[in-house]
């Protein structure tokens, strides 16, 4: 069992940015692959990113390639979203997921913990 907490969600203008963390406990965090989703109200969940559990190899959105960076640190059980450039269409809420099917998943089904989201809103 893996528990994942988000934080760092919070309104922020267009043109800004927002770092997200996710905090895991539980079994080994290192040994999964984390991803970010994101959904937005009346809409499916949606991949953002992705990171290996053992070499930092990255899959990235197209729709937020060059703008979100995903980034994780083992010794402190924690992934990172960072957000830069930010468009009103990138609010949502997000949410990391812990997976075990390799290498770098990118489907809702291959993810088995999920945290709890944390809203972004950005304003025009």
């Amino acid at each position: 069992q893996v528990q994942l907490v988000e934080s760092g969600g919070g309104v922020v203008q267009a043109g800004g940015s927002l770092r997200l963390s996710c905090a895991a406990s539980g079994r080994t965090f290192s040994a999964y692959d984390m991803g970010w989703f994101r959904q937005a109200p009346g809409k499916e969940r949606k991949f953002i990113a992705t990171i290996s559990w053992n070499d930092g190899l990255t899959r990235t959105s197209d729709s937020v390639k060059g703008r979100f960076t995903i980034s994780r640190d083992n010794a402190k059980n924690t992934v990172y979203l960072q957000m830069n450039s930010l468009k009103p269409e990138d609010t949502a809420v997000y949410y990391c997921a812990a997976s075990t099917v390799g290498p770098l998943p990118f489907k809702v089904y291959e993810y088995t913990y999920w945290g709890q989201g944390t809203q972004v809103t950005v304003s025009s």
